[in-house]
């Protein structure tokens, strides 16, 4: 008798077969899935990475009890995404990742830096992707380092889980 899988398990699945194609392993892109497993390529900008940093600075200004973190894999009913930068709190991590390699649960904060290759309505589908993973916000940055802050219930004015984050990184 077999057993069946989940659509999660058939993303991490996929995902861990990616990881171990030596075709993929210096490809100067970042990775993701989408929800039919089909691999998604974006290239890396210098702008882009800049804005990771900048975001991860003011993170760690911050001041939070947790770890920031860039390019962090989550299985989502829509495939692997990696959200550009997430923050996780002290003792979550070991929690998140319980749930497989790539993790279906998602720090408490997905930070996605807006690119050439993304438009807004594809980015309101990471940001809800992201939310019912278990994201408690999710913000998007725009290429002037404007930063939009979201949760399930909407858009807010400012980041309710970091008081007082700069609304332009």
């Amino acid at each position: 008798m077999s057993t069946a899988t989940t659509p999660a398990q058939e993303h991490q699945e996929r995902w861990q077969k990616l990881c171990r194609d030596p075709a993929l392993q210096d490809l100067p892109y970042k990775i993701e899935t989408n929800e039919r497993g089909q691999v998604v390529l974006s290239p890396p900008k210098t702008a882009h990475s800049d804005l990771q940093g900048r975001i991860l600075d003011a993170l760690r200004k911050a001041r939070l009890e947790g770890r920031g973190l860039p390019e962090f894999p989550i299985t989502t009913s829509g495939g692997v995404r990696v959200p550009d930068v997430v923050w996780i709190p002290e003792g979550r991590l070991e929690e998140i990742t319980e749930t497989g390699d790539p993790p279906t649960r998602a720090p408490n904060l997905c930070v996605e830096v807006m690119s050439e290759s993304i438009d807004w309505s594809e980015m309101g589908e990471k940001r809800a992707l992201y939310l019912k993973a278990g994201a408690e916000e999710v913000w998007v940055v725009d290429k002037d380092g404007a930063v939009r802050f979201f949760r399930k219930q909407g858009e807010l004015e400012a980041s309710e889980l970091v008081p007082g984050f700069p609304e332009r990184v």
